[in-house]
């Protein structure tokens, strides 16, 4: 690669100079002339540390070269099959656990999936009911943190989040809140969320409720709401405080203990709205 190509590719993934130098070992003074220009012949073993750190299908680095999350594959290998919920399988070459970002990766980009301890789990489409919740969710919380001036980002699925930090895990929330900007790339999250909720649906039910619940709390997730709107219940895990599971109803106001209860979502507003559209919440 030229110097100018390595430019392009430390712009393409956002790295900071002392991204590079802490990835490559090259002194950040060094990697400062080079990219700066103001070192025309770098020496030859550096600008081979400088390749062999840039060059496309290397590992991308979280923003603070590592202590958020360490590594996120980027290149694709060959295709692999998936494992569906609740529990069928296909004819795959790999055993299940084995999979990797790099076959989560190499899936059609209009499949959407998630790898859970390499575990890669098939997702169906969601309902009108679940994506009506969610849009009133996703405003709901925008519309607080704006009014409060808050720092916080609110994302929806489909956003990647690579939890653990490694490559045997990636999944997608339904909505999350995330506070600490520095796990924030362009291309997904690295690292747990603040705030995590689901909505469940028949394809994901025991993979939210069972498996997820324990990742998320392993993670670092400061809270975690499911919601079920087949029972019109939303079961509320305040795992800063370890605190047991809280269940409410679409009758209740809930609180969301990130923010100590100054914000709450008014679920009798909600329901109300979608028997306006749906008639009741029943298919």
């Amino acid at each position: 690669m030229t110097i100018e190509e390595m430019k392009k590719r430390k712009r393409e993934l956002g790295y900071s100079n002392e991204q590079v130098a802490a990835l490559s070992g090259v002194p950040l003074s060094t990697v400062q002339k080079i990219f700066g220009g103001s070192t025309q012949s770098p020496r030859y073993d550096t600008l081979l540390k400088l390749e062999r750190t840039l060059r496309p299908g290397t590992p991308e680095a979280s923003p603070d070269a590592g202590t958020v999350c360490k590594t996120v594959y980027t290149s694709p290998p060959a295709a692999t099959s998936v494992i569906r919920e609740p529990g069928a399988a296909y004819h795959a070459e790999k055993k299940q656990g084995t999979y990797t970002l790099d076959d989560y990766y190499a899936l059609p980009e209009e499949q959407r999936v998630e790898l859970i301890d390499g575990v890669i789990y098939d997702m169906g489409a969601p309902t009108t009911l679940h994506q009506d919740i969610l849009g009133e969710l996703v405003y709901r919380f925008r519309a607080y943190i704006k009014e409060n001036k808050g720092q916080c980002k609110v994302y929806a699925a489909p956003t990647d989040v690579q939890l653990d930090c490694d490559d045997r895990t990636m999944v997608q929330p339904d909505l999350m809140v995330l506070c600490d900007r520095k796990k924030l790339l362009r291309r997904c999250i690295f690292g747990a969320p603040d705030f995590i909720l689901e909505i469940l649906s028949p394809s994901t039910r025991r993979k939210d409720i069972t498996i997820k619940s324990g990742k998320y709390a392993a993670a670092g997730v400061r809270e975690y709401w499911i919601i079920d709107p087949d029972r019109e219940k939303i079961l509320v895990f305040d795992f800063e405080h370890d605190d047991f599971p809280v269940i409410y109803t679409f009758d209740d106001q809930v609180p969301v203990n990130i923010w100590d209860g100054s914000f709450r979502i008014n679920f009798p507003e909600i329901r109300d709205e979608l028997r306006d559209i749906y008639g009741s919440l029943e298919e």
